[in-house]
């Protein structure tokens, strides 16, 4: 039976979401709404992946941990890993090369991790959607060597996507393409017409709910044609297994030109 997946949420540690999107409530609302694999994708941070990863089990989730990191080119690109460490270091690296400007709170909103009972922790200096000292030619294998997969995000969206900042999609070890709609298409449709398609050059297709409030959690989740049983063979509150979600990931309609 396929599962249901969901591979792009913030919570209240992204300046631009809620400070409600605690992740005990993503995990709630996610789960009520029948997600199964769901991941936390704050900008350019983990930190409330360790009350996610708490969470998570107690709603009968199979987690992923990560973040939704900006490059150079300010495209936005997911970067997740079925092991908490692994993320939170990640974490730490993409910290250390953030252009550091400080936040302020009162213009840009909170950047507040928090336990797994939404007790605020701590609060992050640096403006966390600002880009990182690492370009799109990089990215991919920075993720995958430390067992990672990389997808990048709304390919099809005007702002802060591949397509957005390149003009075109680019080859790189992406484990699939994540867009608002399939078939993604161009930018805004022009007058009295469709636009055009996007060539996605033939990576496996995603959607996702990248929820920035509550209501949006599970907007636009997705099927993966794998069991709980399978993604995670070591049962509730083990890792998922990396290699069984990229076999599930590449069974994904893929994308691309017709002929």
């Amino acid at each position: 039976m396929p599962l249901l997946a969901d591979l792009h949420n913030h919570s209240c540690l992204s300046p631009c979401g809620s400070l409600d999107l605690s992740p005990r409530l993503l995990a709630e609302l996610a789960a009520a709404k029948g997600v199964r694999l769901l991941a936390l994708t704050d900008h350019n941070s983990s930190l409330n992946c360790p009350a996610f990863a708490k969470l998570c089990p107690r709603y009968g989730i199979i987690p992923l941990f990560g973040m939704e990191a900006t490059t150079q080119e300010e495209i936005h690109v997911l970067c997740l890993f079925a092991g908490l460490e692994e993320a939170l270091a990640f974490g730490e690296y993409a910290y250390s090369i953030i252009m550091p400007l400080p936040n302020d709170p009162e213009k840009t909103g909170d950047q507040v991790y928090v336990d797994e009972d939404d007790n605020i922790e701590g609060e992050v200096e640096y403006f966390l959607p600002n880009a990182l000292d690492l370009g799109i030619d990089d990215i991919g294998a920075k993720v995958t060597a430390r067992g990672g997969i990389v997808i990048p995000a709304h390919v099809d969206r005007a702002a802060f996507s591949m397509t957005s900042q390149l003009g075109v999609m680019v080859q790189g070890p992406w484990a699939a393409v994540e867009c608002v709609r399939i078939p993604p298409r161009a930018g805004a449709p022009p007058a009295g017409g469709e636009a055009p398609l996007l060539d996605t050059l033939g990576y496996p297709l995603t959607t996702s709910s990248d929820a920035h409030y509550p209501e949006h959690v599970a907007r636009r989740p997705f099927k993966l044609d794998t069991s709980a049983e399978e993604l995670q063979p070591g049962g509730p509150g083990t890792k998922a297994d990396i290699e069984v979600l990229k076999r599930a990931l590449a069974k994904r309609p893929a994308g691309g030109l017709p002929d």
